[in-house]
């Protein structure tokens, strides 16, 4: 009996967690599988990019290597566009000139990058000027690595989270930074002003230089990058990287008339207007929202393997509380919800560290988290994550859940949740560990813990040397 053909188009982290739900609901075997990337390579951590920026091998972020599609009866085509697809005959076409026929199809395509319409920044044939980059693939950063040198000057244009840590891998490479913010304080969509405020100090300590406010006019230069033009203030460069948002990449959908607003539009099983049609991750839009970070997208790929496989026909997928937890250019940072209590009725509890460079802020309403921010010190993440997740009444005295995961109701205790972005806990990852995962890669392949942000591989090696029967017994003798 031949197997439904399920055609997933895109290859990026949505596509390598999606593949994980389905083989653990049997949907590998289920389903002739066919995943279609861009890229030459396997899925990889985009969130990780700096470490191939600092000259790592993209294997060092790779979250599915080739030979994984393979070993699991995956028809893998890296390097290969989806250029058409038609709903009505069932079939797609790709850049090699090939045809493939489906049962269902996926659009998993991400997003691209937001470059903001600057004069001066492509030349005629519409590619960008030499040492003009942006920061969104590992082909980008391969080429930036390459094109970068000691004491060369360089702008990066946003200031949120990739666009920090692309400043702060060009600052390690001995370049001179300066990240150029169009708003007034950086990671605006994810910290509030004070916090914007210690995160600056933070990211200038390192020193990376920061202009907030500022609009990029031009870029300067004939030949090659020479400079930018803020309206009238010229800024000499040598190389300027844009990493200023990201847009779904929605163009195939819209070529196969796929209906699409600012993603392609998806329903609670996350299906497109068109029957077995669907769409998950960056490219997608529920209820109005696109989502850009990775705890939606997961959430979502849980529901989409539900609905794929039967293993829950009814799995719905009813939007996210976002939250982040990463460590920007060094520097610990975690957010979710609300960033201000902008209601009559709501509560905000800050604490301001101005020596350790601290700022943590709680906004309560009706008795429950509804957002936090943390800047240099996130340590109670995990238990406010679980607050905000579960509507939990807080504790009379507030700074009780910003003190220690004992204080916090349900938040784990002695057994704390070391990866907020697949949930796992330390007795977990502890067991695993004494059961030979002594290494990192091992480690998070068997759990997940470490592939989503990559915040929490600092604590999973330390539970590695802690824990590994080979490491303790070293340390005994």
């Amino acid at each position: 009996m031949n197997r439904p053909a399920l055609a997933i188009i895109g290859n990026g982290m949505a596509t390598a967690r999606l593949l994980d739900e389905l083989a653990g609901r049997g949907g590998l075997g289920m389903f002739a599988v066919s995943v279609f990337g861009e890229e030459p390579h396997g899925a990889y951590n985009r969130i990780l990019l700096n470490r191939v920026l600092m000259g790592g091998k993209v294997e060092e972020i790779t979250l599915k290597p080739t030979a994984w599609y393979a070993e699991r009866g995956v028809r893998f085509f890296p390097g290969v566009k989806v250029s058409r697809l038609s709903h009505a005959a069932h079939r797609l076409w790709t850049s090699d000139g090939k045809e493939h026929f489906f049962d269902t199809a996926i659009f998993a395509t991400g997003s691209t990058a937001r470059v903001p319409t600057v004069e001066g920044l492509k030349r005629p044939d519409g590619s960008m000027k030499p040492g003009a980059f942006v920061y969104r693939t590992a082909n980008d950063v391969e080429q930036m690595r390459a094109y970068a040198r000691p004491g060369m000057r360089a702008a990066v244009i946003g200031g949120g989270l990739l666009g920090l840590e692309a400043a702060k891998g060009l600052a390690d490479l001995g370049l001179t930074v300066t990240v150029v913010h169009l708003f007034d304080m950086l990671m605006n969509r994810q910290v509030d002003k004070i916090g914007g405020q210690f995160l600056r100090r933070s990211i200038e300590q390192l020193g990376i230089r920061v202009r907030t406010s500022v609009s990029t006019k031009a870029v300067l230069g004939e030949k090659r990058v020479e400079g930018l033009d803020f309206g009238g203030e010229k800024f000499p460069v040598e190389m300027v990287v844009f990493s200023s948002g990201i847009k779904p990449r929605i163009d195939l959908a819209v070529d196969s008339d796929v209906p699409t607003n600012a993603g392609i539009l998806v329903n609670d099983q996350l299906q497109t207007q068109l029957s077995k049609l669907y769409a998950v991750g960056e490219c997608a839009e529920h209820d109005g929202t696109v989502y850009g970070t990775v705890q939606p997208i997961y959430e979502q790929c849980k529901v989409l393997a539900d609905v794929l496989t039967g293993a829950n026909p009814n799995a719905a997928y009813r939007g996210s509380k976002v939250y982040t937890k990463l460590k920007v250019a060094g520097v610990e940072v975690a957010s979710m919800g609300r960033t201000e209590a902008d209601h009559a009725d709501d509560e905000a509890v800050q604490i301001i560290e101005e020596k350790r460079g601290v700022y943590r802020k709680l906004v309560i309403h009706n008795n429950r988290l509804v957002g936090a921010v943390l800047v240099g010190d996130s340590s109670a993440a995990a238990g406010l994550v679980q607050l905000f997740d579960d509507g939990t009444h807080l504790p009379a005295n507030r700074l009780d859940v910003l003190a220690s995961g004992d204080a916090i109701p349900g938040s784990g205790g002695a057994d704390p949740e070391v990866c907020n972005c697949h949930h796992v806990r330390t007795s977990t990852l502890i067991a695993e560990i004494k059961g030979g995962c002594d290494t990192i890669p091992k480690l998070s392949e068997q759990t997940q813990a470490g592939t989503g942000c990559g915040s929490c591989r600092g604590q999973l090696a330390n539970l590695i040397l802690k824990n590994a029967p080979t490491l303790v017994g070293a340390k005994k003798a």
